[in-house]
């Protein structure tokens, strides 16, 4: 639905307009649909975070843990410089362990994650728990999980 996609990506881009931010990241994989965009029309780069050995480059790692075993992801290791802003795109938050990685591969670097917004939360799981020392933003809230 056109008006759909354009109301997610509008209300997810408010949200970054917000803050002061030098770099939009976006996970793999619906992070990169809302995210690109939302890096296009405020002209500023967009980094992938990506699962373990999809990128070229030298990397840098965060394992974490799932409800069902573990996961690695990773990102280009000169993505991020020392001091730039951050803003993690993602499109959804249920126990919050994939974007905390995110946030500790980008703080590794030496950016500083700003905010993090999600287009839904199940707020059921408490990932927001495991972001609370984080500035996090949702579009939608679902109660349950």
């Amino acid at each position: 639905d056109a008006d759909g996609l354009q109301l997610a990506i509008d209300e997810m881009q408010h949200f970054v307009e917000e803050v002061d931010c030098d770099v939009i990241c976006g996970t793999e994989s619906r992070g990169f649909i809302f995210g690109m965009p939302i890096a296009y029309n405020l002209h500023k780069p967009f980094v992938p975070i990506r699962k373990k050995g999809k990128l070229p480059l030298e990397t840098v790692e965060e394992s974490y843990d799932l409800e069902y075993g573990s996961a690695t992801i990773e990102m280009h290791k000169d993505s991020i410089k020392p001091g730039q802003k951050v803003v993690i795109i993602d499109d959804l938050i249920a126990t919050g362990g994939t974007v905390e990685a995110c946030a500790k591969m980008i703080e590794r670097l030496g950016g500083e994650v700003t905010r993090i917004v999600f287009l839904m939360e199940l707020a059921g799981l408490k990932g927001r728990e495991k972001l609370a020392k984080y500035d996090v933003k949702s579009v939608i809230r679902y109660d349950g999980k």
